[in-house]
């Protein structure tokens, strides 16, 4: 789902795996935008952060998070 409907950098994530393998995709404009990084998971997984350094990944056009079989809290601005 969206995660910002304005630019913005995506600058970290918590990640929760779920019972099978799955992804978290970071796309910019959209379900049907640029796709920018994917993130897998494995099955069962322990909760795992994602700390992006810098100025994190830069979303020219709005930021937009794709889930399969995991949770995500996205920290942006």
């Amino acid at each position: 789902g969206a995660i910002s409907a304005t630019p913005t950098r995506v600058r970290g994530l918590v990640i929760e795996p779920g019972a099978s393998t799955g992804s978290v995709i970071i796309k910019d404009g959209g379900s049907s935008g640029t796709t920018l990084f994917t993130i897998n998971t494995v099955a069962n997984g322990e909760t795992f952060n994602v700390v992006i350094p810098g100025q994190g990944v830069w979303c020219k056009t709005s930021a937009y998070a794709t889930l399969s079989n995991a949770k995500a809290t996205v920290f942006y601005g």
